[in-house]
This record gives structure tokens, C-alpha cells and sequence, in this order.
């Protein structure tokens, strides 16, 4: 079995219960195919950089998952044909990367960037 990180966006209308709901309902069908989501990370709503379907702002979800192909395909099919997910993405991975970036981070990747560009 593969390793996974899938990542989706559900619609700005939607409670945070509703988007639960909706991924312990993905979460099962993995498991029904034989697959584990080991984590799942919600990053709550943030805003979109453009308009997608009419939606300025997204509950955006992290899932990593360890499935067979088979598994994800059917995964995948269920989340484009649910209109409350508005788009996703899944990406095979060696292993998954437990450590998240802080604020502080990110700030001084991007001073270094930009004082490589001056």
C-alpha cells in the first residue's frame, strides 16, 4: 500500500459539523476498500485566491492516507461527483511530512527570498 496526501477544499456555506461529516463519510470509504487515513488536519476556513463555483473562502481539509491505487480511485470518484467539495487534490508521497511550518518560518523563508532577488 501507497502513501497519500489529499487535500480539498468544501464549500464557504457549510458548518463545521457538515464538513466532518463529509470527511468521516470519505474517511469510511477508504476504509471499505482496505485503506487507513492515518491523520486528518482541518484547516478551517481560509480565503480563496480567486473565485471557485462562486465561493470566495473554503474549509480546506488535509488527509493522509494509506491505501491501495484502487482505493483512492474510488475516493476520488465520490469527491468529484459531491457538490459541496469544490476542488481537491491527491498526491502520492514516500512519507508524510509530520512537522508543520510555523508563522515564524515561513516569514523568514520569504525575507531570504527576498533579499536574494535584490
Amino acid at each position: 500500500m501507497s502513501n497519500y496526501e489529499s487535500v480539498l477544499i468544501a464549500r464557504q456555506d457549510l458548518g463545521a459539523s457538515q464538513v466532518n461529516e463529509l470527511v468521516s463519510s470519505l474517511s469510511d470509504v477508504i476504509k471499505n476498500q482496505g485503506g487507513e487515513v492515518v491523520k486528518v488536519d482541518n484547516w478551517g476556513l481560509k480565503n480563496l485566491a480567486y473565485r471557485i463555483k462562486k465561493n470566495r473562502k473554503g474549509h480546506y481539509v488535509l488527509l493522509n492516507i494509506v491505501a491501495p491505487a484502487q482505493a483512492i480511485f474510488e475516493y476520488e470518484r465520490l469527491v468529484r461527483l459531491n457538490e459541496d467539495v469544490i476542488r481537491y487534490m491527491t498526491v502520492k508521497v514516500d512519507e508524510f511530512n509530520n512537522e508543520m511550518a510555523s508563522d515564524e518560518d515561513l516569514e523568514a523563508v520569504s525575507q531570504e527570498t527576498g533579499s536574494l532577488g535584490e
